[in-house]
């Protein structure tokens, strides 16, 4: 499939590291929740440089929407993401994506790796079919959380935060490891959406698997 370039409509901060990018949809352009395509920034220097981000609008809007974590460390392709303006350019490709919907079940995740859940919450939303799902959102600190409005909306309180680097009397503070999902899920026959770094996925789908649940139940991404 030949790149396509996308202008971007509008791009902000929705929380101090996370931000969001509203471009327009080109046409014949289709995906599902929970699926993903490689962004590039279309200036010199920066065309080659794709990375992996996922869709975070439902598939039946005319525009494109992504929420992305900017790590200014890293290898700076998020950073220089987070300097663009309306009006810049930005190229896409193929989309591809392991996470789709397979029925009710809890979704964990680690960090941006609950980007892909997004899109699923709002189609179920618009479905009116959100009863029966849980998140289990997992951050370092309380100032990590984003969406949580919208969380809270969608899911109320089968929403759950876990912080690895605050103590607060909020939020557990630790992991989510076997105790923790032991003492929080009591149904393994469910399905469970695993999506984070890719340490995080493979000890919760470890843990998930020592507690009974079976391989067909687990919708599993990694990221990096």
């Amino acid at each position: 499939m030949e790149r396509k370039i996308v202008i971007i409509k509008s791009i902000e901060f929705i929380n101090h590291d996370v931000l969001e990018i509203r471009t327009k949809k080109p046409d014949g352009y289709s995906f599902k929740p929970g699926q993903a395509t490689e962004i590039a920034i279309n200036k010199e220097g920066w065309k080659d440089e794709k990375r992996p981000f996922t869709f975070t609008n439902l598939p039946t809007e005319t525009d494109l929407q992504f929420t992305i974590k900017v790590y200014p460390d890293n290898d700076g392709v998020t950073e220089q993401l987070s300097k663009l303006k309306k009006g810049d350019e930005l190229t896409i490709g193929e989309i591809f994506g392991a996470i789709h919907y397979k029925g009710k079940g809890t979704f964990v995740a680690g960090g941006a790796g609950v980007t892909p859940f997004i899109s699923i919450f709002k189609s179920l939303e618009d479905e009116n079919d959100l009863l029966g799902n849980a998140l289990i959102f997992a951050n370092k600190t309380k100032k990590d959380i984003f969406l949580k409005e919208t969380f809270e909306r969608y899911l109320g309180r089968k929403f759950v935060n876990v912080l690895s680097e605050e103590d607060t009397t909020e939020y557990p503070n630790g992991r989510i490891d076997k105790e923790f999902l032991n003492n929080t899920i009591t149904d393994w026959s469910q399905f469970f959406y695993v999506c984070g770094p890719p340490k995080m996925t493979e000890s919760v789908t470890d843990a998930l698997k020592d507690l009974g649940v079976s391989e067909d139940k687990l919708v599993i991404e990694d990221y990096s």
